[in-house]
């Protein structure tokens, strides 16, 4: 009877898929707890009450099953304690660099997004007034009138802007003008000039 049992079940196996039996990181590591949860488990040398203990053809009841009923009230060991404490440093190993990878690009994204908006401020300034705000005067002209510099004749009482902001990682936003062209950027992660990845360069010529 067993080697027939056993003949069924190899056959299961070979009807698999090669993609089934592709797992990811997570599910490793979800597999590799259990299986250590399971080692700690028998290591631990649970005593049961006496109405609890059943013959060895008989599965006998799991950790789970005695902290939910409350026979269990012994304290963690110190290896399970450390298995914990593993398995935890295993995840965060795992998620925390694709949560980190998706807050610089979040940050990055907004800080194009805000480089769109003061372009745009720009350009409804040069329509009213003939040119850009100077280096002088700076992308604060586009929030209160300027005065200093060349005033702007026609400058719009409600602003062009609400206010300004810094960029996502608290730096001012680079503008230099002439009043006929500009310069608009964010320097990235680092606040200065160049760079790659995170640290790069965010041009509004570029967007």
């Amino acid at each position: 009877m067993a080697k027939i049992q056993f003949k069924v079940q190899s056959s299961k196996s070979k009807d698999q898929s090669p993609e089934s039996r592709v797992q990811s990181p997570e599910s490793k590591v979800l597999r590799f707890t259990h299986y250590v949860l399971r080692l700690t488990h028998r290591a631990s040398r649970l005593t049961l009450p006496s109405e609890l203990r059943t013959p060895s053809s008989e599965p006998r009841p799991t950790g789970y099953w005695l902290l939910a009923t409350g026979y269990c009230s012994r304290g963690f060991t110190l290896i399970e304690i450390m298995v914990v404490v593993f398995i935890l440093g295993l995840l965060v190993t795992l998620v925390a660099p694709k949560v980190m990878g998706r807050t610089d690009e979040a940050k990055r994204t907004k800080a194009a997004a805000d480089l769109r908006s003061v372009q745009q401020a720009l350009n409804l300034y040069r329509l009213d007034n003939g040119g850009y705000p100077t280096t002088d005067q700076g992308l604060q002209a586009l929030v209160t009138k300027p005065q200093n510099g060349a005033i702007p004749p026609r400058w719009n009482p409600e602003g062009y802007l609400e206010k300004m902001q810094t960029d996502p990682w608290g730096h001012p936003y680079m503008y230099l003008s002439n009043g006929e062209h500009y310069t608009l950027k964010s320097l990235g992660a680092d606040g200065e000039e160049g760079g790659e990845g995170k640290y790069a360069d965010l041009d509004s010529r570029d967007l």
